[in-house]
């Protein structure tokens, strides 16, 4: 005889219960998906997802600091509300037209390519829309031409880079040399003024208080914000830019995408003419001097990488604004260019080391904080 004692069995009197699970208390649950909630934002936050916030919120500190800094030397200024709107308001106008270039370079950096002649694109236009035989079109003939030539003029960049298969350095080094020689040969090396009204009052005109030039601006950035990253041309851009061969094994056409690329950044160009011309309401061949530094360097620090491959629309914009402050900066304070030139490149270096920090410490700190509070 056995000594096992017998396993119960389920009969149909007397059916086999399922084990049971001790008591859940509602207020551990509650805790442990608040903690599992914090975790994933900070997961978020510290990785590539977060990147852009990171480094958009260095930017605005920066902007933050030039305003102390503004405050604290003319507080005679600053304490006008009046004359801070209105200052706003200026700056804001200030960096409307090379923020419109910043917009296309944008995209040609994202792309892996550089583009050295924006500013030469820009005198280019203007000064073929200010000719006697333009502006006998009025101001639709004066709009179509800027356009049209900056496109024109984007094209055969990204057909000599494309299919020509020139160092984007060289090629638009070489048509930046180019573009400002025409310029001066269609102006016989002569200031052209222009006599279009409507052209002229872009830059006077105001909607609701604020100037034309800043919804312009305004429009480019949220029309390239858009393409960028709610259209296969952004998702293609960033792919070409990260890895041009990869692009090419997925079935994009990288040749095509490139001429597209500098085509777009030349119809920017053909917009920010005629907004310059607005402002002079004249133009000449040496108009737009140095647009393509400042449009590189507002898109550098605005995060997007010289190699190709990430880059933001909104991070560029602040770069431009955060370089506008500063010459509205030196401009209230009566302080020389050559320093100015010298502070932005600083700004510049500590600007990009702003974007570095990566605030673990802080969330880290919260998240320890919200997890013992739970």
């Amino acid at each position: 005889m056995s000594d096992a004692t017998p396993t119960p069995t389920a009969t149909p009197e007397r059916p086999q219960l399922p084990a049971q699970s001790p008591p859940v208390d509602p207020a551990e649950t509650a805790a442990a998906s608040e903690a599992a909630t914090t975790s994933n934002r900070l997961s978020w936050w510290r990785g590539d997802s977060g990147e852009g916030a990171r480094r958009n919120l260095g930017l605005i500190g920066v902007l933050v600091v030039l305003v102390i800094i503004g405050a604290v030397t003319r507080w005679d200024l600053y304490s006008n509300p009046d004359w801070v709107w209105g200052n706003t308001l200026t700056i804001l106008k200030l960096a409307s037209v090379v923020g419109v270039v910043t917009v296309g370079m944008t995209f040609v950096i994202i792309g892996g390519g550089i583009d050295l002649s924006v500013g030469a694109i820009v005198a280019l236009s203007a000064v073929w829309a200010t000719t006697v035989a333009t502006q006998s079109y009025g101001a639709g003939g004066m709009i179509f031409t800027a356009l049209v030539v900056g496109l024109a003029v984007g094209v055969v960049n990204g057909i000599l880079i494309s299919y020509g298969r020139l160092v984007p350095f060289i090629a638009t080094l070489a048509m930046l040399v180019a573009a400002r020689g025409l310029a001066a040969e269609i102006s016989n090396k002569q200031t052209q003024l222009s006599n279009n009204t409507f052209i002229n009052n872009i830059a006077s005109e105001k909607v609701l208080g604020i100037p034309l030039l800043v919804y312009i601006l305004a429009a480019v950035v949220a029309a390239g914000w858009v393409l960028l990253n709610r259209t296969t041309f952004g998702r293609r851009t960033v792919a070409v830019g990260g890895n041009p061969e990869a692009a090419r094994l997925a079935g994009i056409n990288v040749r095509r995408h490139t001429l597209l690329l500098y085509a777009l950044s030349g119809l920017c160009c053909g917009i920010a003419a005629i907004m310059l011309t607005a402002q002079a309401n004249s133009a000449q061949a040496a108009t737009a001097n140095l647009y393509e530094l400042d449009a590189i360097a507002a898109a550098i620090i605005g995060g997007t990488l010289l190699s190709g491959g990430r880059g933001t629309i909104i991070g560029s914009l602040l770069g431009v604004i955060i370089f506008s402050t500063i010459t509205n900066l030196f401009a209230i304070n009566g302080l020389s260019s050559e320093a100015q030139n010298m502070v932005k490149g600083g700004i510049i270096v500590a600007a990009v080391l702003v974007q570095q920090v990566q605030f673990r410490s802080i969330t880290q700190f919260l998240g320890r904080n919200r997890l013992t509070s739970s």
